[in-house]
């Protein structure tokens, strides 16, 4: 069993200091620096629970995906092909030479996020499934407020009510495909979030 500290090849410092340096996105309302790092982050939890199936170069192409994903995202809802194909130039531009041999590789795990999704999440790779179960789990997360309710609702130019109205049905159709996001964001989990939804409702609306 490998050690966290050595699951993946190398160190990210590079991808870090790129992100920092040139990613126009970080202050962004939602696909911001925090979503970009938290997916990462996501990752990185499942790359722990598939220690055994995923070889560090999978790990590695793993999170570096999770940091392109959204690179230099418009922070604007609309057609995700744009932005996809931003982020995967971005992939190409600062890609180390170590990294280079695996762009297909790290680019076919970014594309899949194109959201409306249009890939069958069965078709991934595990490496795949796992990065798309933790850009979707975002809704789950202890700042969803700020993220998701305040956030998308900036970049999708409606208020942040209609925002919480919409949480419901999100949630009732998020269907994760690996079992570590099914451990991790169970029924449970989601029902609690369901109900904080309408809690913040119920409040706005002085019921």
């Amino acid at each position: 069993t490998r050690r966290s500290s050595d699951l993946y090849e190398g160190n990210l410092e590079h991808y870090f200091r790129i992100t920092m340096s040139h990613a126009t996105n970080l202050k962004h309302p939602y696909h911001n620096f925090r979503h970009i790092f938290h997916v990462m982050w996501l990752c990185y939890a499942a790359c722990l629970f598939y220690r055994r199936e995923l070889s560090p170069r999978e790990m590695r192409n793993l999170l570096i995906a999770a940091i392109f994903h959204d690179f230099n995202h418009s922070g604007r809802t609309g057609d995700d092909f744009f932005n996809i194909e931003v982020a995967v130039l971005a992939l190409r531009t600062y890609a180390t030479e170590e990294d280079r041999p695996y762009l297909g590789e790290i680019e076919a795990l970014i594309r899949p996020t194109e959201y409306p999704y249009k890939v069958d999440v069965s078709t991934l790779s595990l490496a795949g499934q796992i990065l798309r179960d933790a850009d979707s789990s975002q809704a789950l997360s202890v700042a969803w407020v700020q993220q998701i309710i305040f956030g998308l609702s900036s970049e999708m130019s409606v208020t942040p009510v209609k925002v919480f109205e919409m949480q419901e049905g999100f949630l009732r159709s998020l269907r994760f495909a690996t079992e570590w996001a099914r451990e991790t964001f169970t029924q449970e989990v989601i029902e609690e979030k369901i109900a904080e939804a309408k809690a913040y409702l119920t409040i706005i609306r002085g019921e």
